[in-house]
């Protein structure tokens, strides 16, 4: 897996989002120097977002039903044209200007996956579920929603979980991934941080991971 000695590659970033109207202006406004193409998945929002992504330059894809953040970039992913496909959360907690640094190792076949490891990961639930997965493979910060990956792996992805923490980075090291980390600085939101309950859903489907399947 490299990109090397090809042309330059188009960037796309996919945006997963929620009742985000209040805050999804400013992210799409951070992320567009950097980038090519700007997917937004609406996850069945009650507000505004869908439309105001739309109006400031999104391809957005609305889902039928709220159906939960993987299921959110699995569609984005089946969407992408780009030859790089960044995730990025909507809310802004993600520094944008961090992307050039993101996608390099990549562009220069160093990686596979590049993922954005946070300065601060407060829920202890996350660092449990990262710490287990460290058992069975260098996953590095399993849980961050800010990372890089070639489209062509992204599109393999099954990503069976109640979040990505752990599995999205064992099934990617599973297929022959590499993966590197930048470190980066969370900015603040002025969004909530609720109780991530599904945490406790996620054991159950990294456990078999870490006992039964190979990487």
């Amino acid at each position: 897996m490299t990109m090397q000695n090809k042309p330059i590659p188009v960037i796309t970033v996919v945006i997963p989002a929620f009742n985000e109207a209040d805050r999804i202006i400013h992210t799409l406004s951070q992320v567009k120097p950097f980038v090519d193409e700007i997917i937004v998945v609406d996850d069945a929002s009650i507000d505004c977002t869908a439309k105001i992504a739309e109006e400031h330059g999104a391809k957005v894809f609305t889902q039928t039903a709220n159906s939960g953040y993987i299921a959110a970039i699995k569609r984005g992913f089946k969407e992408v044209s780009g030859d790089i496909v960044i995730t990025m959360d909507a809310d802004g907690e993600f520094p944008a200007q961090a992307i050039p640094e993101l996608i390099k190792p990549i562009i220069d076949g160093h990686a596979d996956m590049v993922q954005g490891s946070r300065n601060i990961i407060p829920r202890p639930s996350e660092r449990v579920l990262t710490w287990l997965a460290q058992r069975k493979a260098e996953v590095g910060d399993s849980g961050t929603g800010f990372r890089a990956i070639r489209t062509d792996l992204a599109k393999q992805l099954e990503i069976k979980g109640a979040c990505i923490c752990g599995v999205l980075a064992l099934e990617v090291i599973s297929k022959g991934g590499r993966i590197i980390e930048v470190p980066i600085e969370l900015q603040p939101t002025n969004k909530p941080r609720k109780i991530a309950w599904f945490h406790f859903k996620q054991f159950y489907y990294l456990l078999p991971w870490i006992f039964r399947n190979k990487t």
